[in-house]
């Protein structure tokens, strides 16, 4: 029997590791943007809750009355930490809200969301969705293949953080703001007023950084060395035989 006819067995040093293109540059400058900015926003928006640790429903709410919920944090009044807490909000809430616009638009210029994060209409039946679920509860590593894409499940949150979580933010953070509602005061009245307003940004707020305690599980589980390299230099690598 000939050399040749036994099977070929690749071993390790028979891999060669390649990068491929994964991100833009606009994509990846405005995650570290937002990153920024949204980390900004949830410490600086602590420290305005921790004035007042209490959410209402409606028009307005007092300390000495119902609240909707009391949350169990203490009441700070008597350190500075307010004034500038909204300061810190305020600018990094319009970092972000131009780095989304311009992530927003080149994303359609560029069609990174039809291409890159619209899922195919194939893939979106109960059946699947579930499974891809499952396989994140139960902390399956991703495939390989993954790095160069996103997955079912990825999309959907992706698409929903973007287009509903960060837009529902603006819009409750707009009607929160005196200067705003005094020009438009439907962008309160239709929430129920300004109360209203700050339960519902405080929940979608929360729904967020748990986003982001999720995001960065998965980033972990997946490599977290290679996917920051990617998210900075805008490639990922790929195992591929050696010729």
């Amino acid at each position: 029997m000939t050399e040749s006819t036994y099977p070929q067995v690749l071993s390790v040093s028979d891999l060669e590791v390649s990068t491929s293109p994964r991100h833009s540059a606009v994509v990846r400058v405005t995650h570290w943007l937002t990153t920024l900015s949204f980390f900004a926003l949830v410490l600086s928006g602590i420290a305005i809750l921790l004035a007042h640790p209490r959410l209402y429903w409606g028009e307005t709410g007092v300390r000495g009355g119902p609240a909707l919920l009391n949350l169990p944090l203490p009441f700070v009044l008597d350190l500075p930490v307010r004034g500038p807490g909204r300061y810190v909000h305020f600018l990094f809430a319009w970092i972000l809200v131009f780095t989304g616009f311009v992530y927003i638009v080149d994303g359609l210029v560029t069609r990174h969301f039809s291409r890159d994060l619209l899922p195919p209409r194939s893939e979106l039946n109960p059946q699947r969705i579930a499974r891809v679920i499952r396989d994140h509860l139960r902390l399956k590593p991703s495939a390989a293949d993954e790095g160069l894409t996103y997955n079912l499940l990825q999309r959907i949150i992706y698409l929903l953080v973007i287009f509903v979580a960060f837009p529902v933010m603006l819009w409750t953070g707009l009607a929160m703001s005196p200067a705003i509602v005094s020009v438009i005061p439907t962008i309160v009245t239709v929430l129920g007023g300004q109360q209203s307003a700050r339960t519902i940004h405080f929940f979608m707020a929360c729904l967020l950084v748990l986003f982001l305690v999720v995001h960065v599980a998965m980033i972990c589980l997946a490599g977290f060395t290679k996917r920051v390299r990617a998210m900075i230099t805008g490639r990922a690598p790929v195992a591929k035989e050696a010729a």
